[in-house]
């Protein structure tokens, strides 16, 4: 089988030029990129078309971004990111302390006060609540904490740990390494 050879590549390569002149079509080159610059040019004047014509057809009207308004930058409801939120659940924890501890009206009109959770139980030790008489031979269970974590909620991790806490803990480490 003979392979068909242009004459160009029987043309001698002259060293002194400093690359190989039979290897680049200039021309072709340049055709390619005049054609290439037209179909872009062409694609986006359709594209440019199409899309007024759509606006034209069915207006969409304003943005509807929360953040964009009118008068300026609007700032959206609902849970934002906290910039601090160690210091933020520390004031909640604060404030919900203070709930729980402290003396306050709550409707002072109708007489209604917030006591502190201790008085509270104090005054329900001393005059009992309503309930229904326990038959005889019943025996009471004592409620317990499922688990025993997470006693104190979410401000829980904000105190120091308790003696029992660090029991536990312990209790916890030894049962992980016998596992092991």
């Amino acid at each position: 089988m003979a392979t068909k050879h242009s004459e160009k590549s029987k043309v001698p390569v002259d060293a002194s030029a400093g690359w190989e002149k039979r290897d680049v079509n200039i021309k072709g080159l340049f055709q390619f990129a005049f054609w290439m610059a037209v179909v872009l040019i062409v694609t986006m004047l359709g594209m440019s078309f199409t899309f007024s014509s759509y606006k034209k057809a069915m207006p969409l009207g304003p943005t509807m971004s929360p953040m964009v308004k009118e008068g300026g930058r609007m700032i959206p409801s609902g849970p934002l990111l906290q910039v601090h939120p160690h210091d933020e659940l520390e004031a909640y924890c604060s404030a919900q302390q203070q709930n729980v501890t402290t003396y306050a009206w709550i409707d002072q009109p109708s007489g209604v006060v917030r006591i502190p959770v201790d008085r509270a139980m104090e005054l329900i030790l001393a005059k009992g609540l309503p309930a229904r008489p326990v038959p005889e031979g019943t025996a009471l269970s004592t409620p317990t904490v499922a688990g025993e974590t997470d006693v104190e909620g979410q401000c829980g991790y904000l105190s120091e740990p308790t003696e029992a806490d660090r029991e536990r803990a312990a209790r916890e480490d030894e049962e992980k390494d016998k596992a092991k």
